[in-house]
């Protein structure tokens, strides 16, 4: 017989035990999680400064594009709404 079989253990069928609850002050809460956010960034892999660069090239780019698309709609709806309703 397999070891993979389905059983469950709680209503959810996790098989997870639940969390224990632990009362702590809102200051050790807040230093558990600056030490798990330091942890989390240590685990970043950071772009190089030539990867910055480049990506940065990319955003302003991309942003000067659309800039320049919603301009160009601006331009047409204002003239679309002054054909259709006259201007002073």
């Amino acid at each position: 017989m397999s070891d993979t079989s389905t059983h469950t253990t709680g209503p959810s069928g996790s098989g997870k035990k639940p969390a224990k609850k632990t009362r702590s002050g809102p200051f050790s809460r807040m230093s558990l999680f600056v030490r798990e956010v330091i942890a989390e960034l240590r685990k970043v892999i950071w772009p190089t400064r030539k990867e910055l660069i480049s990506y940065t090239g990319v955003v302003i780019v991309f942003v000067l594009i659309m800039a320049g698309i919603v301009a160009l709609f601006d331009f047409l709806f204002t003239r679309g709404v002054l054909a259709v309703f006259g201007s002073n």
